[in-house]
């Protein structure tokens, strides 16, 4: 019995002590903040807290109230981000007062609102210019030399990406394709693309964005697009400043600002050069339909 018992105490005193030999502290860390930080972490600042109220135009919400009614009473919750976009095109951004009131409204809870915010980088939860300029540098365009789109923007703004202006009129940021591929290299501005950029068309689309804001106080983007209220209201003080809402184009001195689309001459994306194949009648048996359906 006892040398069954000898080995059996062996081998169980030293295990009883392991736990009162080792130390029994955690070491505590604080990161530092990284720029990703901003895609998922929020840090109160003076123009984005909490405290800040935030409400509804009496216009904004009867639209929300037809938002909401295109989902069944019990999943009006998936109206969260058509509301959360409206919140932003009123406030600016998409700040922490904005998600609140739509988590309010859609009587879900504020973590869900913040989950769809920080996923989707359509919503800035930081304050932008009045222009948010967001030039591609995703493969397509830089094949095209997207490098000097960026070039012209660092130069003619003075400010890199992430950053706006001190006038608060541009802010730029550096993002992955946005579809339009066959157009590169190509910024989107607002609402709006401007493609078959190069240095020099870039650099005109800027200052003619920057003379005609400053002159008319028009605005391109937004649920209206082209905002040309002010602009009117201007062109009619002054008479020298002319606004086609149909081409939704700016004139403003000796600037005008294009039309969105592409800025080589090109309507849309077809080849800059022509067809270059399906140029003759089609072989086989395929034939169209003759009664102009098609």
């Amino acid at each position: 019995m006892g040398s069954k018992l000898v080995p059996f105490l062996f081998r169980s005193v030293p295990r009883a002590s392991c736990p009162f030999r080792r130390p029994q502290w955690r070491a505590f860390s604080v990161s530092r903040p990284v720029r990703s930080d901003s895609l998922f972490v929020h840090r109160d600042t003076p123009d984005n807290n909490a405290n800040i109220p935030f409400e509804f135009t009496a216009q904004n919400q009867e639209l929300i109230k037809e938002i909401v009614s295109r989902y069944p009473s019990q999943y009006k919750k998936a109206a969260v981000m058509p509301l959360l976009d409206l919140g932003q095109r009123q406030h600016g951004f998409t700040s922490i007062s904005v998600m609140n009131e739509v988590a309010r409204i859609l009587e879900m809870p504020p973590m869900r609102v913040y989950e769809v915010a920080t996923f989707y980088t359509m919503y800035n939860r930081n304050p932008t210019g009045k222009f948010h300029v967001q030039v591609c540098t995703t493969t397509p365009c830089m094949l095209r030399d997207s490098d000097a789109v960026m070039k012209a923007c660092e130069d003619t703004l003075g400010i890199h990406h992430g950053q706006t202006t001190e006038d608060g009129l541009f802010t730029m940021t550096e993002v992955e394709c946005l579809g339009a591929c066959a157009n590169a290299p190509m910024v989107q501005i607002n609402d709006d693309y401007y493609e078959d950029l190069t240095y020099d068309s870039t650099v005109s689309l800027l200052n003619a964005l920057k003379h005609a804001s400053d002159a008319t106080g028009a605005n391109l983007g937004g649920a209206e697009g082209l905002n040309t209220q002010s602009a009117n209201a201007a062109k009619s003080a002054a008479g020298e400043h002319a606004i086609n809402r149909q081409g939704r184009s700016v004139e403003a001195g000796n600037l005008q600002v294009p039309s969105p689309g592409p800025l080589s001459g090109r309507k849309s994306c077809e080849p800059a050069g022509g067809l270059t194949c399906l140029t003759g009648e089609p072989w086989g048996n395929e034939t169209l339909r003759k009664d102009g359906a098609l």
